[in-house]
């Protein structure tokens, strides 16, 4: 596997940790999600964009910052 293929499949390996954590513990901010996560920021922000591609999440306002969550079927 070519370097480029191996990113694409360690984002897509923190995309399945993002969706198992708001699956688990439901809406959460993006601050609060690249915490919890055990990965890179970026890695976290690349699955979660990667989640929003496949139209498996969505946002919400919150108080005072956008909450994610998993979408409602």
């Amino acid at each position: 596997m070519d370097v480029q293929g191996s990113q694409v499949e360690e984002i897509g390996v923190v995309a399945g940790q993002v969706w198992n954590y708001l699956a688990e513990k439901g809406p959460v901010t993006l601050s609060k999600l690249s915490r919890e996560i055990e990965a890179p920021r970026d890695l976290v922000m690349q699955g979660v964009g990667w989640l929003a591609r496949e139209s498996k999440i969505e946002f919400h306002p919150g108080p005072r910052s956008k909450l994610v969550s998993l979408k409602s079927e």
